[in-house]
Order: structure tokens, then C-alpha cells, then sequence
């Protein structure tokens, strides 16, 4: 019946801006960047080798309800080193909203994109 997930919208003031940071900063690739008839173009992007997408959408970010530790993301990306991965973005001017935290089933660091979209790098023990 169900299959898989094919996209996930990230709301985002300007969508030149988000492009630009999620391949740029992040490493994410263009898949599709198509005008629409009647407003915005459709705009995604997905890490390479996946076929999911996230699409970047004109809009109002969220917020979501924080925990004792920190406001979770809203995505989260697998990393094989979360450590790594946080001092190689955080050398990429990404501001992170967290250091890397450590939990019985893995680590985690919080970041955000240009709009306050809160993502979050994970690795799993």
C-alpha cells in the first residue's frame, strides 16, 4: 500500500537563500527547481544517493515545543560522525543552536538554516 516518503516541506523566506545554503553549506544537490502556474516555483533538494526530497517552500517556519535539553529539529540528517560533521559545518558559518549532545542511543547537535528551520545531525550508536 504505502511505499515511501517522497518529500517534506522546510518553509523558507527566501527560496535563492535556502538553495543556496542546503547545497552549498549543507552538501544537498538541486533535483528539481520548476516554476508553478500560479506562485512560487517548485523547488527540492536531496542528499545524494536518496531519492527523497525535501522541498523548499515559501513560508512561515515553525517552532517547535523545546525539551528540558534543547528544542529538537524538525529534520534530522544521519551522519556516521556527529562530531565531525559539527565542526565541519559549524566551519561552514552554520549556527548551531546546540554542541553535540550525548544520549544512551547516540548524539545529536542542533542547527538552524537562514529561515530558524531547526535541523539536527544524529548518529546513532
Amino acid at each position: 500500500m504505502l511505499e515511501a516518503i517522497a518529500y517534506a516541506t522546510v518553509l523558507v523566506s527566501d527560496q535563492d537563500r535556502a538553495l543556496d545554503f542546503y547545497t552549498n553549506v549543507l552538501g544537498f544537490e538541486k533535483r528539481f527547481d520548476n516554476p508553478t502556474p500560479d506562485g512560487p516555483r517548485f523547488l527540492t533538494v536531496g542528499l545524494p544517493g536518496q531519492e527523497f526530497q525535501l522541498v523548499l517552500w515559501p513560508g512561515t517556519p515553525g517552532q517547535a515545543q523545546p525539551l528540558k535539553s534543547h528544542t529538537p529539529g524538525s529534520y534530522t540528517i544521519d551522519t556516521a560522525d556527529c562530531r565531525k560533521a559539527h565542526e565541519t559545518l559549524k566551519s561552514r558559518g552554520v549556527r548551531f543552536d546546540t554542541d553535540v549532545l550525548e544520549f544512551p542511543w547516540g548524539y545529536v547537535a542542533v542547527f538552524q538554516d537562514p529561515d530558524g528551520n531547526r535541523l539536527q545531525v544524529r548518529q546513532v550508536r
